[in-house]
């Protein structure tokens, strides 16, 4: 793994642990009132550069539209949030348009199949996937 690799995956550990604590703080109380409606969320940031080239695979428009592909052939739904990532790797300072993609209701094993697809896609060499235990429910009034 390169240099640059392992600070770009420090930089997101270091996202999806904050994001962790948040989630956890937020979420207790619903999970211990509603047992019933636990469920895991899975947040996924998929940088957009290419791994080789650090330049963008695709324009914004046409990467969040690639990105919705792979999710809908994969998931019956899903959530993307547009991010702007950003790291040093010695004095060099690197910027990267990321996706943010929640999904709810689908297994680890669903979530890696969708990975593969996107690191080929994206040409990346990861995706960061968060697990956060959550409550979910599909309220209607």
């Amino acid at each position: 793994m390169s240099k640059k690799a392992g600070v770009i995956i420090s930089v997101f550990l270091v996202i999806a642990l904050a994001l962790s604590a948040v989630s956890l703080y937020f979420g207790i109380s619903a999970l211990n009132s509603k047992e019933e409606n636990r469920d895991v969320q899975y947040v996924l940031y998929l940088g957009t550069n290419d791994k080789d080239t650090d330049k963008p695979v695709f324009a914004p428009d046409k990467a969040k539209e690639e990105a919705e592909k792979i999710l809908l052939e994969h998931f019956g739904g899903y959530t993307i949030q547009e991010a702007n990532g950003g790291w040093v790797d010695g004095e060099k300072i690197y910027r990267e348009y990321t996706l943010v993609i929640y999904l709810s209701d689908t297994d680890i094993e669903s979530v890696h199949a969708a990975c593969d697809e996107m690191i080929q896609v994206f040409n990346q060499s990861s995706v960061l996937i968060q697990a956060n235990k959550t409550s979910t429910e599909f309220y209607a009034g």
